[in-house]
């Protein structure tokens, strides 16, 4: 396995230089060495993805069998239940989830068979993380439907690629998370959109149900939006974009 210490010199400046998928995207990173699978997961989580993380093989099936994934950035060598065996699994459900494979071994005939198993697509490691971040945005337009990079609505703004958002041509200095939950809002174009919605397409399996994290990062991207307000609160069911 490559070192952890490798994986974060890979990782070290890179979140200012790339931008992020076109699409949201759900990933669970799969991974033994837990400093290369936070850093890997706290480096998506920073181009607004939902990520979560585990450490073996026996804890990604489970992940997968209860969450709803795009991407399942899965190693090869897993403890408990080895990668090959997970990434059959997977397959064999017939669910929508991409397997980006990583692994150590950089043979011609070890990436074949990884492929063969299933797998959409496969990285050796040592890779660079720009690599990483382009290979899962594209797993994640496989998975879901093409959507549109850029939405425009009531005078707002987003570009997904760019990680950009504005409203009447003012750039809005927003959060990963902020910047999330208005692209959902977005999206959803005028229908209520449910907190339990936005902590499933904009927070990963963290996110404690009862939290009042929705209702924070609602009330901050309000304040980022200006006047007049566009996010109205429907009372009993969720949030909607007005205009």
């Amino acid at each position: 396995m490559v070192s952890a210490a490798l994986m974060l010199s890979l990782c070290a400046g890179m979140e200012t230089k790339l931008g992020v998928p076109e699409v949201a995207v759900r990933v669970l990173v799969a991974e033994d060495e837990r400093v290369m699978a936070d850093t890997i997961a706290k480096g998506l989580r920073g181009r607004a993805m939902a990520v979560d993380v585990c450490y073996d093989g026996d804890s990604a099936l489970e992940r997968v069998a209860t969450n709803s994934y795009d991407v399942v950035v899965l190693d090869r060598d897993l403890p408990l239940m080895h990668g090959d065996e997970v990434c059959r699994r997977i397959v064999a459900q017939g669910g929508e989830a991409r397997v980006l494979m990583l692994t150590a071994a950089a043979g011609i005939r070890d990436r074949v068979d990884g492929l063969d198993l299933g797998a959409d697509d496969y990285l050796t490691k040592p890779f660079a993380f720009a690599e990483l971040v382009a290979r899962v945005g594209s797993l994640g337009r496989r998975a879901r439907p093409m959507l549109a990079p850029v939405l425009e609505r009531a005078g707002l703004r987003l570009d997904r690629p760019q990680f950009r958002a504005w409203r009447d041509g003012e750039l809005l200095p927003l959060s990963p998370k902020e910047f999330a939950v208005l692209e959902v809002l977005m999206r959803a174009e005028g229908r209520v959109v449910s907190a339990e919605e936005l902590l499933e397409k904009a927070w990963d399996e963290n996110a404690n149900p009862f939290t009042n994290a929705v209702r924070v990062a609602v009330l901050a991207l309000r304040k980022k939006l200006g006047d007049p307000p566009l996010i109205e609160t429907v009372p009993g069911s969720g949030y909607r974009l007005g205009g």
